[in-house]
């Protein structure tokens, strides 16, 4: 008897679902009849079905005969330039932002160099400027409910990955861009979940923290102050992950080829590179010559010509000691067509 009624009340449950579902929009049984009725049968589905049950459908629905050689000929070329990878990270519009940059410098310059900008150190800016985003928004909105719209906006989204090419301009013209090779990628910088999560945990903290401030009225100068100091652990929590933005670094130009390509220094653009030319000094050198008996009966040395040089100084290392001398060569300070002997 037990097991009746509870199969009529198994029957009953379901029955009422049915009810609750074709009611007001949902699908009757008459409908799902009518949908099985419309089904296709015959070779060609049963053949489309065991294609697609055993193959990806974006291989399937490729058109073999549009599969000639792409035309990639262009008008307009700029010059390439190397390809990057933005990875596990929502730094999509950084890196196109940059492309758009390197892509500018490539047409206007002329000595086919290859720039590299670095991503990581202009995500640490965009990170903390961020992060200075929603702790100041917290506090312009601490006077609002929690639940307002856009308090929770702040606390639901603390941080992300995303932006647009202002950002990139933005963000470079107030931290400037460093190569690649002088702060190159990390591993957070190329995957940013966690990293991200860290942070925003802290963010919705400090956010919490800084409306209790509000709410208790604090001064508006001790309330900035305990923000700078909750931007300090976010600056030192970007450090750890992406590196600290670097300061000095020494780069040099390179092609296509992996060659240097870098404008020579002023004393290696006009002097010799192991030399150093005292335009300071300038003398007169003669060449040439014969012997002659003055009228007293003393001999001198009589030039065949003279030129005004200067002199050009040069390290020579001693010979079996720790020591250098220097040899000076002089150079002529004026054009050899002017020369007179």
């Amino acid at each position: 008897m037990r097991k009746n009624v509870l199969l009529l009340g198994a029957m009953m449950m379901a029955s009422m679902s049915l009810m609750a579902q074709t009611k007001g929009g949902g699908i009757s049984q008459s409908a799902l009849q009518q949908m099985e009725k419309n089904q296709q049968a015959g070779v060609a589905n049963k053949a489309l079905f065991n294609a697609i049950a055993n193959n990806s459908i974006d291989d399937l629905v490729k058109n073999h005969a549009n599969e000639a050689p792409v035309d990639t000929h262009f008008s307009i070329e700029t010059p390439s330039q190397s390809i990057h990878n933005q990875k596990s990270s929502g730094r999509c519009w950084m890196f196109s932002g940059f492309n758009v940059l390197r892509s500018n410098f490539a047409v206007n310059d002329k000595q086919g160099r290859v720039v590299e900008y670095s991503q990581d150190y202009l995500f640490f800016y965009d990170q903390l400027e961020k992060a200075n985003l929603m702790l100041q928004g917290v506090i312009d909105l601490g006077k609002k409910s929690i639940e307002d719209p856009q308090v929770q906006f702040f606390f639901k989204n603390p941080l992300n990955d995303g932006g647009t090419f202002c950002g990139v301009a933005d963000l470079a013209s107030k931290y400037g861009l460093v190569p690649m090779s002088a702060q190159p990628e990390t591993y957070s910088s190329n995957n940013t979940s966690k990293m991200s999560r860290l942070v925003s945990s802290k963010l919705r903290e400090y956010g919490l923290e800084l409306r209790k401030m509000v709410a208790q009225g604090k001064k508006s100068a001790a309330i900035q102050a305990r923000k700078n100091e909750m931007l300090g652990q976010v600056y030192h929590m970007l450090s750890l992950t992406l590196g600290e933005p670097i300061k000095e670094f020494t780069y040099a130009f390179r092609d296509k080829d992996g060659k240097q390509v870098e404008t020579p220094d002023y004393w290696l653009a006009n002097e010799e590179p192991w030399g150093h030319i005292d335009y300071n000094r300038d003398q007169k050198v003669s060449f040439g010559g014969k012997v002659v008996e003055n009228a007293d009966g003393t001999k001198t040395w009589q030039p065949a010509w003279s030129v005004r040089a200067v002199p050009v100084d040069y390290l020579v290392p001693g010979c079996g000691a720790p020591r250098a001398t220097t040899s000076s060569i002089c150079s002529p300070s004026t054009a050899p067509s002017t020369w007179k002997p």
